[in-house]
């Protein structure tokens, strides 16, 4: 049976997102990068909300073609990885493409 992992990024003091919602995230540090790398070569399906699906389409972009390995190694496991976003409105968006 498959296991259900809940994660989600937080400051310390319980926020996920700023005054104005904007999500926008922290550049990680080696030791943590290599933590989300291997946890996304894990992961099966990735459950997004629009926003985050759209923050996170920047791992999508050719432009990661290039730069740190530990970046390009994150990149090759999301793309790997099935992410349908999940929604108030569906529209042509609502799905990463392919689905």
């Amino acid at each position: 049976m498959a296991r259900i992992i809940y994660a989600m990024l937080m400051s310390l003091d319980g926020y996920i997102a700023g005054p104005d919602g904007d999500i926008a995230l922290p550049v990680p540090e080696g030791e943590l990068h290599r933590h989300f790398n291997d946890m996304m070569r894990q992961t099966s399906i990735a459950l997004c909300g629009r926003r985050m699906y759209e923050a996170m389409r920047f791992w999508d972009s050719p432009d990661r073609e290039t730069g740190a390995e530990i970046e390009l190694d994150f990149a090759r496991a999301w793309r790997e990885t099935q992410r349908p976003c999940f929604r108030r409105r569906f529209g042509k968006s609502a799905l990463m493409p392919g689905w």
